[in-house]
């Protein structure tokens, strides 16, 4: 698959989880958080594994491949979400979002000492870009000044936990497919995170009857494209490209977070939200090795 077409997924993918923010943030509000995270996770689940069974894509892991399954559900699904849904619901949209975009740090870094990627100057160029992008909203999004809540701690934790699965899914995809592995580790972990709810959360089921239309309705879209298609579009693109170069895209999540409180939560844009965009899109262009691959193409064709 062409790399053009990778990074295109990935945009889709952003835009998704950017709004996703917002749609987390309406369904938590109307039921019980952890248990309405695991309700959501097995919905997205069973849509993989379906399509799976359909294509006739399912097997068995091996030894070494459930342990890399089981540690992406306890770090990408069972903690990432718990944080997620959890910091929610004591902190904002907007500020989640943004907090979010510090993902291709961490991950970066990770891949980097884990995996053995190199960063070039163009692609550690581009992680500054990208990070100080993000820190300009944040600024904004605080005004002009970093306090963080409990929430924000919360969501930071997220930030942490999903960047560590993402080397684990890097591991994982190298013998087995990326619909398998979003398959198996969604459906671990949504019942990880029922049997944590029965301990948090024990009248969590009795919240989901005084759910509304339009809370049932945000969790449906949730669910099946933010977290069913959003995860396995993304689990595909590391598998090809590797989770360094695809967190960079995570750089563009504060932005469509912040669209996506405008638009449904009323929450005010100013021109410093969109300067910061600017410096985020150009650590997506260094830091995905775009600009590397258009320099290298310069290079071939000048000497070539």
């Amino acid at each position: 698959m062409g790399k053009s077409l990778i990074y295109g997924q990935l945009m889709l993918v952003m835009v998704m989880w950017g709004f996703n923010v917002i749609a987390i943030k309406v369904i938590v509000g109307e039921f019980a958080a952890v248990t309405i995270t695991s309700f959501r996770i097995f919905l997205a689940a069973t849509v993989v594994v379906l399509i799976l069974g359909l294509k006739k894509q399912i097997r068995l892991p091996k030894k070494k491949e459930l342990l890399y399954i089981s540690l992406i559900s306890i770090t990408g699904v069972l903690g990432h979400h718990f944080f997620l849904s959890v910091g929610l619901t004591q902190t904002t949209a907007s500020s989640s979002g943004l907090i979010l975009g510090l993902v291709p740090l961490f991950t970066s870094i990770l891949a980097s000492i884990l995996l053995k990627e190199r960063l070039s100057i163009m692609r550690m160029v581009g992680i500054f870009f990208g990070l100080f992008g993000v820190s300009l909203v944040i600024l904004v999004g605080n005004g002009a000044s970093f306090t963080f809540n409990l929430g924000d701690i919360y969501i930071f934790l997220a930030v942490l936990t999903q960047a560590i699965s993402f080397i684990y899914i890097k591991k994982a995809t190298e013998t087995m497919g990326a619909r398998l592995v979003t398959g198996y580790t969604l459906m671990l972990g949504s019942f990880l995170l029922f049997l944590l709810s029965m301990i948090m959360e024990p009248n969590g089921l009795s919240s989901l009857k005084d759910g509304t239309a339009l809370g049932w309705s945000v969790f449906l879209g949730s669910a099946i494209l933010a977290t069913a298609v959003g995860q396995f579009l993304y689990n595909h693109a590391i598998q090809y490209i590797g989770p360094g170069k695809s967190s960079i895209f995570m750089n563009l999540t504060p932005f469509f977070a912040l669209i996506g409180s405008f638009l449904f939560l009323g929450e005010k844009i100013t021109i410093a939200h969109f300067l910061g965009f600017v410096f985020i899109v150009t650590g997506v262009i260094l830091g995905s090795g775009i600009a590397d691959r258009i320099r290298y193409r310069r290079m071939v064709k000048e000497h070539g």
